[in-house]
């Protein structure tokens, strides 16, 4: 067995997407003699590695305390797009090409190894990302995925500061149809792309939290 790491790291030069544009910030709080320490952190919680809820997009949509944890452990399959440039538009034709078969309640990893590239080279990993098209988006949700990961910025208009809530087409699609978005992830590239793997997406259990951090991981059968 072994258990692949698919989260990046966060730190004080991590900044959060461009429509807040928030850097991490923690506080650490030390008490003697000898050494203890506690911290806090300032962050966005679309920072880094991190699972969206309906919440992000419906005023009464649900949290995270809401989201059971079936719905982001479970068999999951990579869809293979590494050979994109940025400022890619992933499309129906891309899936349709590069997409393994997929069953109702899956959940779809697309790879496209940006995150690995580019993750800390801001505001470049934003503004230059792949991103995921409306149609591929609705392509996916309607062959029966319950959650959809990204290794790169997957909504285009997140990268401009001035979007409206209605130009947010990509989560709404997904996370309006009782699918899990999950954002950020990276090492896609060291996951199997012709058979299923376990995968778990484990995040913090917050009250009226429309996001949350996540550790995302597989694990596979050697």
């Amino acid at each position: 067995m072994e258990i692949v790491d698919l989260s990046v790291p966060i730190g004080e030069d991590t900044l959060s997407p461009p429509s807040v544009n928030l850097k991490f910030q923690m506080t650490s709080f030390h008490r003697g003699p000898g050494f203890w320490q506690a911290s806090k952190v300032e962050m966005l919680l679309h920072t880094g590695s991190h699972a969206d809820f309906t919440k992000h997009v419906q005023e009464n949509g649900e949290t995270a305390v809401d989201v059971s944890l079936d719905r982001v452990f479970g068999e999951a399959i990579v869809v293979d797009l590494n050979f994109v440039a940025p400022n890619h538009g992933i499309s129906v034709n891309d899936l349709d090409q590069h997409c393994p078969p997929l069953q109702k309640g899956d959940i779809v990893l697309v790879r496209t190894d940006w995150t690995e590239k580019q993750w800390g080279n801001f505001p470049t990993y934003y503004l230059e990302s792949p991103y995921c098209t409306p149609e591929a988006a609705q392509w996916l949700i309607d062959r029966g995925a319950k959650a959809i990961g990204f290794d790169c910025f997957s909504e285009y208009c997140a990268r401009l500061p001035d979007f409206s809530s209605e130009d947010f087409i990509i989560h709404k699609i997904i996370l309006e149809n009782g699918a899990i978005l999950l954002q950020q992830m990276t090492n896609l590239s060291m996951l199997p792309t012709d058979k299923r793997f376990k995968f778990f997406a484990p995040f913090i259990k917050i009250t009226g939290a429309e996001g949350s951090p996540a550790r995302f991981f597989a694990i596979l059968d050697l």
